[in-house]
C-alpha cells in the first residue's frame, strides 16, 4: 500500500464567507375578505349609512356578510406594504357628506393600520344613494321578499286555465 500524507487543515482558518446564509424572508399575505370584514366592523359603528346592496344572485345563493361583499375593495401593495380601499356606501338624507365622508376615512384608515400593520395610501368613498327618512325609520334598507322554491308550490295549484 501507498501511504499518502495528508495536509495539515487548520480548521480554525476556514473561510467563514462559504457558510453565510442569505437573510430570511418573512412574507404575510393577507386576503380580501379580512380587509372587507374589518371595514363592516367600522362601518357598523357609523350611524346613518348602509353598505351597498348585494345583486339578486347573492340573494338566492345567500351568501354570508363577508363573502364578496359588494361595495368594498381592497387593493395591495405588496412592495411598499400598504392597501389601497374604495367604500361603496348609502348615507342618509340631510347628513353632512364631507363630514361623514372624513369620520369613516379616519376610523377604517385607524382600523386597518392597527389591525394590519400595512400603511393605508387611500381610503376611497363612493356615496351611491340617499336613504330617505321613512326607509331609515323602517331599518334603512328592506330586504328583497323571500323567493319561493318551485318544489314548495302544491300540484292541485296547476291549471292550464288562461
Amino acid at each position: 500500500m501507498i501511504d499518502q500524507k495528508r495536509p495539515n487543515v487548520d480548521t480554525k482558518k476556514v473561510d467563514t464567507k462559504e457558510f453565510d446564509f442569505p437573510e430570511t424572508l418573512y412574507v404575510r399575505d393577507i386576503e380580501n375578505r379580512v380587509f372587507q370584514g374589518i371595514v363592516l366592523q367600522c362601518l357598523s359603528d357609523i350611524d346613518d349609512i348602509s353598505l351597498v346592496e348585494g345583486n339578486f344572485i347573492d340573494k338566492l345563493l345567500d351568501r354570508g356578510p363577508t363573502e364578496n361583499v359588494k361595495g368594498i375593495t381592497a387593493e395591495q401593495d405588496n412592495k411598499n406594504q400598504s392597501v389601497t380601499l374604495k367604500i361603496e356606501i348609502n348615507v342618509g338624507y340631510g347628513v353632512s357628506i364631507p363630514e361623514k365622508a372624513e369620520e369613516i376615512q379616519a376610523k377604517v384608515s385607524d382600523e386597518i393600520t392597527r389591525l394590519t400593520g400595512l400603511h393605508v395610501a387611500s381610503v376611497h368613498v363612493v356615496f351611491k344613494n340617499i336613504i330617505h327618512p321613512a326607509s331609515a325609520r323602517r331599518g334603512m334598507i328592506q330586504p328583497l321578499a323571500p323567493i319561493v322554491p318551485v318544489d314548495s308550490v302544491a300540484e292541485d295549484e296547476y291549471n292550464e286555465e288562461f
